[in-house]
């Protein structure tokens, strides 16, 4: 059994580093998207698409079972798998599942890359800053003092050029068009993690709607925010651990 991990924006694999330790399997693979911790290849134009389409040729190339679990927009790659490429994994835990119910308003944020312009000025000031302060900035929003370091350490513009393209290929109607399809997922058992402090992903009475059309368990982190993997790794863990359990 393979455990399969994959992050998001604006993060490289060190986003795992307290979690890891406390996953059932020792064998725990990291994949980092092109551009978030990853050069971005020759002709790789870093939309949802390509991202669905580089997750499947990386599985392809793992040992079975796979149990794909992903983190913000890695859990969106986590679900391109689940609803279009089922037949390469085991199963499938995800902790955005709101971002794809028909109610779902991306977030600022969101909103200012998807616009021309604004995105490039937005990203620009983020690379800008010393990584000191993007350290600072995301421990202020809930990760470890340690992991920020690291994932700040990660920006540069391959990551810049790759949140502008990925975030700008799924301006709504596209996240909503994508959600007809979560009935798919249910081919194989699904996980949908929600920390209810978390204001990126729609919140909980979406991410419960989707998980219902998805046909996934639920495991609610009380009080955990948008890096609940920082806030209360052993409880992601132990959420995790018990679903891949009643699979064995």
């Amino acid at each position: 059994m393979t455990i399969v991990l994959v992050h998001g924006n604006p993060e490289t694999d060190a986003i795992w580093d307290d979690l890891v330790p406390h996953l059932r399997s020792g064998d725990v693979v990291r994949l980092s998207p092109p551009g978030f911790g990853a050069a971005i290849p020759s002709g790789f134009d870093c939309s949802t698409d390509a991202y669905r389409d580089w997750l499947a040729s990386e599985l392809t190339r793992l040992t079975r079972p796979i149990d794909l679990v992903g983190h913000d927009w890695g859990g969106g790659h986590v679900m391109r798998i689940a609803m279009e490429h089922s037949d390469l994994i085991r199963s499938w835990t995800s902790d955005i599942l709101g971002c794809f119910d028909a109610d779902y308003v991306w977030h600022d944020m969101a909103q200012a890359w998807q616009t021309a312009e604004i995105g490039e000025q937005a990203v620009a000031q983020m690379l800008s800053l010393p990584a000191e302060a993007r350290a600072q900035r995301y421990e202020s929003l809930g990760m470890t003092s340690a992991i920020a370091r690291k994932v700040a350490a990660g920006a540069n513009s391959d990551m810049g050029q790759a949140i502008l393209a990925l975030y700008r290929s799924a301006a709504q109607p596209a996240m909503r068009d994508l959600g007809t399809r979560l009935p798919q997922a249910a081919a194989k058992p699904g996980l949908a993690l929600i920390a209810t402090e978390d204001s990126y992903c729609g919140g909980e009475t979406l991410a419960r709607r989707s998980a219902g059309r998805a046909e996934a368990k639920l495991a609610v982190l009380k009080g955990a925010g948008h890096w609940w993997m920082c806030q209360q790794p052993q409880q992601g863990a132990d959420a995790i651990n018990a679903f891949l359990a009643d699979l064995d």
